[in-house]
Formats: structure tokens, C-alpha cells, sequence
């Protein structure tokens, strides 16, 4: 079964910076799309940002300029880069994907998620 695994959260004041990682070892990883999603309570969960297996990145308009993912295949692990952290990007963050250049599904297309990682955010 693949399934991510986020780390990296914690509490940050505002304007503070946090790395994610999203790890996934059973899978060819460098093949896969993967997009960072984050559900605050009572919201749906969003995209936020994804990078494709050939690297293309994307971003939501409330994290674009702050926010930067990347990927590191050798470690087959997706970064989510946070900076300017504001006090509405606190959420459970959420890493998943699929094989080949595609952008990420929506949310409700996945039927397996990971336990996420917390962002909290004040000051």
C-alpha cells in the first residue's frame, strides 16, 4: 500500500519558517507527482502546492512566494519549504501523489492519507 509520511511540523511564531518532509520508500518515488495539501479545522482540504516527476511546481495563490516545494529522489522525500508563516496557514499538512507527470488529484480522489504534520502558527 503507498502511503506518505509527513513530518516537520511544529509551532512557529509568525513570519517563522518550517520545512516539511513527505517520504514515501515503496514506491519509485522519482516517478511519482506529489502535491502538499493542508486541512485547517473545518476546511476542506486544499492543494497547496505540488511538484511533478519532472519537477514542474505549483502553488496556490495564498502560499505562492512564501511557500517553495522541492524533491530530493536519492532520499525519496518531497520538501514543503514555509516561509512568512501567517497565522491562517496553521493547519494539519498532507503529502500524497501518484506515478507519472500529472498534476495532483484533488483531495477527495485519494483514498488513503498519512497522519500529516501540524503546523501551528502563533505568536
Amino acid at each position: 500500500q503507498v502511503q506518505f509520511v509527513e513530518s516537520g511540523g511544529g509551532l512557529v511564531q509568525p513570519g517563522g519558517s518550517l520545512r516539511l518532509s513527505c517520504v514515501e520508500s515503496q514506491i519509485t518515488f522519482s516517478m511519482y507527482s506529489v502535491g502538499w495539501y493542508r486541512q485547517a479545522p473545518g476546511n476542506q482540504r486544499e492543494l497547496v502546492a505540488y511538484i511533478t516527476a519532472n519537477g514542474v511546481t505549483n502553488y496556490a495563490d495564498s502560499v505562492k512566494g512564501r511557500f517553495t516545494v522541492s524533491r530530493d529522489n536519492a532520499r525519496k522525500t518531497v520538501y514543503l519549504q514555509m516561509n512568512s508563516l501567517k497565522p491562517e496557514d496553521p493547519a494539519g499538512y498532507y503529502c500524497n501523489g501518484e506515478g507519472g507527470e500529472r498534476v495532483p488529484a484533488r483531495p477527495g480522489l485519494y483514498a488513503a492519507w498519512g497522519q500529516g504534520t501540524q503546523v501551528t502558527v502563533s505568536s
